[in-house]
């Protein structure tokens, strides 16, 4: 039998432009990755849930939007590393340009009447987003969509920090969380990048309980799932704290973060 590095399994030979750290086809004959597959489900079944409150709440549209753009975003990323196919690595990169334009413009958006539409800004990501796609399409460089994805989030990290700084402040908390779990995921997904072959001699000599918890890039799904959502959340708490809502931050079981409010009574 081959090293679990270099197994085929149900999926066939990789076509896919990047194959990550972790070793292919060692878990189960049917996924190429299994953790980093699996780890995709918290950006896949929190956000459905908030698309649907938002839709119960009457929220603006592109709240609603930003919620499923991340979930494609999740189920995207669990088709390519399922099976470490091209295509399906296009379905998980390219929702990852198109969920940021939501959230860029969402974030730009806040503080305008409610559900109106700023149509410039609408076209420039519009814009942004084909531009991207096409060169993508066609240069095949990872590096270019990891440049392009990090101008959008450099972005929003800009927006956010105008926020908490200058109008605000009390919103510091959930901001900067959000941030940090963000960098964390990306700090993972560089040691996993750069010091694989430490990390699968490492897992071969270790148990496969400790194996698992150095799957950094799992870990960067993970992470970065919960800081989009946790930045959803700080962009709808600003958006509706605008339109004189109430809203609050509670812990559904003590665990998991949602946002409740209810419309400013008129006496």
């Amino acid at each position: 039998m081959a090293p679990a590095a270099d197994r085929e399994g149900y999926w066939g030979p990789t076509t896919s432009t990047l194959d990550w750290c972790e070793e292919n086809y060692a878990v189960t004959w049917y996924i190429a990755e299994f953790w980093n597959t699996v780890s995709n489900l918290i950006m896949i079944i929190p956000p459905i849930f908030g698309a649907i409150q938002s839709v119960r709440d009457g929220l603006e549209k592109r709240y609603i939007a930003s919620y499923l753009a991340l979930t494609v975003v999740g189920m995207g990323s669990w088709c390519f590393h399922m099976t470490l196919k091209y295509e399906m690595q296009l379905l998980d990169e390219l929702p990852m340009i198109y969920s940021c334009c939501v959230f860029v413009y969402c974030m730009f958006e806040c503080f305008k009447m409610k559900n109106s539409v700023n149509y410039h800004l609408l076209f420039i990501l519009v814009l942004f987003s084909l531009i991207v796609t096409t060169v993508y399409l066609k240069v095949k460089e990872p590096v270019f969509h990891q440049v392009m994805y990090g101008m959008l989030v450099f972005t929003l990290v800009l927006r956010s920090i105008y926020i908490v700084t200058w109008v605000y402040p009390w919103l510091r908390g959930l901001g900067y969380t959000s941030l940090g779990i963000f960098l964390l995921g990306f700090l993972l997904w560089n040691i996993d990048n750069i010091f694989c072959d430490s990390l699968r001699n490492f897992r071969k000599k270790m148990p496969p309980i400790i194996g698992v918890a150095t799957q950094f890039h799992a870990w960067w799904h993970i992470l970065t799932g919960l800081g989009s959502y946790l930045h959803i959340l700080f962009s709808l708490y600003t958006r509706t704290l605008y339109l004189k809502y109430r809203p609050k931050v509670k812990f559904l079981f003590g665990i998991w973060p949602v946002i409740l409010f209810e419309p400013l009574r008129k006496h």
